[in-house]
């Protein structure tokens, strides 16, 4: 097959398709964005589809995680949103990588991010431990899904501004993971949910998340990790040890891997106050008395 005879072919695709979506496209209308960077260049029409369809798979596996914890499966809905986390993870990084950054891609993956790691966590916890306590369990439930609102409110109007080694507050992704992991952990080992003190303490730990979610504290973003660049080979068999100890274990591992990471924050602000206390009274010790 010689090039003309292929670019006959793309051009039929092109025509067919236009004539399957056009009287779709007449009645949702098509997408116009300009150049964030330069205001003058022309409207591109249409959206990037490789790193938007990672954005719909990671709304799918937060809605299946709801529907999952509304049927009472609640360990395919904990697996769902750690799905939800991957791809999530994966839309950003192909955006960056093919150079298909827009703003659509931008709103849609926080809406997405809402969805899957806001209200899916909530609601899934909701059903698994704290439908007997009352009021209780679904103020929890909404405190963490306000908490994960307002984090995604800061971070969209901060971006671009703020440090991207660091995040300033828990990221959702990783906050629904550590709530998801809780319910995937007890479904493994079985927990005893509903009987008390369990209840309180997972409505405890909701809050808490939530409070993480938009406290002032530094976590490490790893937007600095070059993926396309090469590393020494013991990162390699340290990347496949740390895999083989998940599938050792998954929740218990997962779990325990995003607990620290939620408290490496607080840490992290503590060693900066103590760094910099230390830093200020070295200073004045050496400075000269009068």
């Amino acid at each position: 097959m010689n090039i003309n005879d292929k670019n006959d072919q793309d051009d039929e695709f092109e025509r067919a398709a236009g004539q399957l979506e056009g009287p779709l496209a007449t009645v949702v209308g098509d997408y116009e964005e300009r150049d964030a960077v330069d205001a003058t260049t022309p409207r591109a029409r249409g959206i990037f589809l490789l790193p938007n369809l990672f954005t719909t798979g990671a709304l799918f596996a937060g809605f299946y995680s709801i529907v999952a914890g509304m049927q009472g499966d609640f360990y395919s809905g904990s697996v769902a949103i750690f799905v939800a986390l991957v791809l999530d993870g994966l839309d950003g990084r192909i955006a960056r990588l093919t150079n298909t950054m827009s703003a659509f891609g931008a709103e849609y993956d926080s809406l997405s991010d809402m969805v899957s790691f806001g209200v899916a966590p909530a609601l899934l916890m909701f059903n698994w431990a704290l439908t007997d306590i009352g009021k209780v369990g679904w103020v929890a439930a909404f405190i963490y899904t306000a908490c994960a609102a307002l984090r995604l409110a800061r971070f969209n109007t901060q971006h671009g501004s703020a440090d991207n080694r660091y995040f300033s507050g828990l990221a959702s992704p990783a906050a629904a993971a550590l709530v998801a992991g809780s319910v995937w952990l007890g479904q493994d080992y079985g927990v005893s949910r509903q009987a008390l003190p369990w209840p309180v303490i997972h409505s405890a730990l909701l809050v808490l998340v939530g409070f993480l979610m938009i406290a002032n504290f530094p976590y490490y973003s790893f937007k600095q990790i070059n993926l396309a660049g090469r590393v020494p080979f013991v990162r390699m068999l340290l990347a496949l040890l740390l895999l083989g100890l998940i599938a050792l274990n998954p929740p218990v591992m997962l779990w325990g891997l995003f607990l620290l990471y939620a408290l490496s924050g607080p840490l992290q602000l503590l060693r900066r106050s103590v760094f910099t206390d230390s830093s200020h009274k070295g200073a004045d010790d050496e400075s000269p008395s009068i």
